[in-house]
């Protein structure tokens, strides 16, 4: 690809060979001529100049004979590129005769359908979607356009994926809740989950997450929420717009998140809690109360992270303290011995 074909696609400015041929993308430790990197640090400009690309994404001009692309997000600019040079394989359309189609499913003509996935009575699927071997889709679900369900999904009954939903292997949507109240013999009686689970717009969801589907109405991700593999949303949750939830964080019951939140790895939400916009929490940090929008929170009770970081600087000079207290306790007792004596 020509390097002006690149520059028109990322909106970025040429300095160099105008007639450069781009064939294929690299890493500052791996790229080779004719490649293209990115340049977003500037720590790491000298080993830029060292690589042997033909060209770098940089956000400024910098003194080296290789071509550059001047943009404004070169890491951005490089996804771009990389989705031109290497686009998501698909499964061409049609339906393998090794599926299972149920009654009254409606399927797009465009859709693609691997050998022993499953569909459930009802169902429908739009345009462009794919559905990859051994997915299992229950009953009376509604996928929309371009979406891509990978090997061995299960979307329970009355599943909702919107459009350009991503679903990776193994995921499971829309099991049961975890619902249950003691009966008069102080047994466990299941309270059963008639609700359903809905994936907003551009929603993806990593390998073998769970989210489960609400008691009643709807468990809700909305628009451009990523969700890392191995993550657990409850029941009746309302996950917002454009949110990040990373690998092991949980998500207990009726909880909601506003817009832009971020969950680190294996953090949780205590159930019924409420997360404003744009709010962060640290890895392995517990939030069992609301917290407003804009705060970024810490550790098991989340506090704010400015305390949070007070804290374990104090916890590790516990020890120190804690002779410090007891040489001052002898010290007093010594004291008052002698009053007591005097």
């Amino acid at each position: 690809m020509k390097i002006q074909q690149i520059a028109q696609m990322v909106g970025g400015q040429i300095v160099g060979d105008e007639a450069l041929d781009i064939t294929g993308l690299g890493m500052l430790d791996n790229a080779k001529t004719g490649d293209i990197i990115f340049l977003d640090k500037n720590k790491y400009e000298d080993a830029a100049k060292k690589s042997s690309a033909s060209a770098i994404l940089t956000i400024q001009k910098i003194e080296t004979e290789k071509t550059q692309i001047i943009t404004t997000n070169p890491k951005l600019a490089f996804a771009k590129i990389l989705a031109a040079f290497c686009p998501e394989p698909n499964l061409a359309s049609g339906i393998s005769p090794q599926a299972s189609i149920g009654k009254n499913v409606q399927i797009d003509e465009s859709v693609s359908i691997g050998p022993f996935a499953a569909i459930g009575d009802g169902t429908k699927i739009g345009k462009n979607t794919v559905i990859h071997s051994g997915v299992a889709i229950g009953i009376d679900c509604k996928i929309g356009s371009s979406c891509i369900v990978f090997p061995n999904v299960t979307l329970y009954r009355k599943t909702e994926l919107r459009n350009e939903v991503i679903i990776h292997a193994g995921a499971v949507i829309g099991a049961d809740g975890f619902g249950y109240i003691l009966d008069e013999q102080g047994k466990h009686f299941k309270i059963n989950q008639v609700g359903n689970v809905i994936i907003e717009d551009r929603v993806e969801i990593g390998a073998n997450a769970c989210i489960d589907r609400a008691g009643m109405g709807s468990t809700l991700i909305k628009e451009g929420t990523k969700i890392d593999n191995l993550v657990q949303i409850a029941h009746n949750c309302t996950v917002g717009e454009h949110s990040i939830i990373v690998s092991q964080a949980g998500i207990a019951g009726s909880s909601t998140l506003g817009k832009y939140n971020v969950l680190a790895g294996q953090s949780g939400v205590a159930d019924h809690v409420t997360l404003g916009d744009k709010v962060t929490l640290a890895a392995q940090s517990g939030a069992f109360r609301n917290i407003e929008s804009g705060e970024v929170y810490a550790g098991i009770p989340a506090v704010p992270a400015s305390k949070w970081r007070r804290y374990v600087t104090h916890l590790s000079k516990l020890t120190d303290y804690i002779h410090k207290i007891k040489k001052i306790e002898k010290r007093l007792t010594d004291i008052e011995n002698k009053n007591n004596q005097g």
